[in-house]
């Protein structure tokens, strides 16, 4: 009977118990070994960090101009929203005034001896459906059958617009929805970069950071010129474009902030739309609409106030000042700032004026 026995759930339980143990122990020593930036790699070297805080940055830039979209869009539906709903005001205001009238008319009919049905049209609180009545038609009037049909007209009319005004609302709710959806994919990247910033000693940090500042000064030593906007003026096709280029030039240390058109604060696209709303010129509020605001040009063709794209996304524009330079907003880490053009990926140029 002994050789029948069951074996002991105890024995199995326990070794159960402890192979978890195990891999919990050895999770543990897992994420101690590699506590740092990320549990799951090793730590990361000063140009790595400024590697992936600079594809961060980037990220946080497309998603920024399509808020900069998203935004557009929303206010163009918020005006038309205000706009249909100050009509469907007006239309109300002068149908009271067409009822009000009917309603003067019956009541003259009354006294006169006679009860017209335009009395009930006056008090009635669903005046189309009384308007539809076999009864009214019948008994109604020329003069009044002509109050009746402007009456009716107008009632259609604000029905109209109430539903157009509808859609807009609709319209208005889903660009808000998102815009609250690029502004979180913005303030998330953003914030990833800066706690890996935050990772390193506050000399790798500060190198890291100046890096944009010497390539500027290194590309400004040679050509003295471009510390002023005397050369990229006089170079440019026309005084439009000198008069954006004189804007940038003056903008030139004003910091980055995702979303501002200026005067103090810019993204890369603000900064463009504001150096060329200074000049008198309208031109679309992202980077992606800005590339087909006039006559795309080659990279051999380009003369101070052209606009140069960089990235696959025509993510990031820059103003052309000459000599192979331009002046743009980059990122939160840096101010507007003159730069070379071969710094990102070029993408495309367009001439406006």
């Amino acid at each position: 009977m002994a050789a029948h026995r069951k074996p002991r759930r105890r024995s199995a339980g326990g070794h159960t118990v402890r192979t978890a143990a195990t891999i919990a122990l050895a999770g543990a020593a897992t994420a101690t070994g590699f506590d740092g930036i990320g549990h799951a790699e090793p730590q990361l070297t000063p140009a790595q960090v400024k590697a992936k805080v600079d594809q961060l940055y980037q990220e946080a830039e497309a998603a920024t101009e399509k808020y900069n979209g998203a935004k557009e869009k929303a206010e163009a539906a918020e005006n038309r929203l205000d706009s249909l709903r100050d009509q469907a005001a007006r239309r109300t205001e002068q149908l009271n005034e067409a009822r009000d009238a009917l309603g003067s008319i019956a009541a003259a009919q009354y006294r006169g001896g006679g009860l017209d049905p335009a009395v009930q049209l006056a008090l009635t609180d669903d005046p189309d459906r009384y308007l539809d009545s076999a009864e009214f038609v019948e008994r109604a009037g020329s003069r009044q059958a002509t109050s009746v049909a402007n009456v009716r007209r107008q009632l259609r009319e604000i029905e109209q617009l109430r539903g157009a005004a509808h859609i807009e609302l609709a319209s208005l709710k889903s660009r808000q929805a998102e815009l609250k959806r690029h502004k979180k994919t913005i303030t998330g990247k953003l914030g990833a970069a800066r706690r890996l910033m935050s990772q390193l000693p506050a000399e790798e940090r500060a190198v890291l950071g100046d890096d944009g500042d010497r390539a500027s000064r290194a590309a400004t030593s040679t050509r003295e010129e471009l510390t002023t906007p005397g050369t990229a003026t006089t170079e440019a096709p026309n005084s439009r474009a000198a008069a954006a280029v004189s804007y940038a030039y003056a903008k030139l240390g004003s910091p980055y902030v995702w979303g501002a058109t200026g005067p103090d604060a810019f993204d890369c696209s603000g900064l463009i739309q504001a150096a060329y709303r200074s000049a008198g010129v309208s031109l679309p509020r992202t980077t992606y609409a800005q590339i087909d605001a006039g006559r795309r040009v080659s990279r051999s063709e380009l003369l101070p106030g052209d606009l140069v794209f960089f990235y696959s996304g025509i993510s990031h524009v820059g103003l052309y000042i000459g000599n192979g330079q331009m002046i743009h907003a980059p990122n939160p880490s840096a101010p507007v700032r003159v730069a070379p053009i071969d710094q990102m990926p070029f993408a495309g140029a367009t001439r406006v004026v």
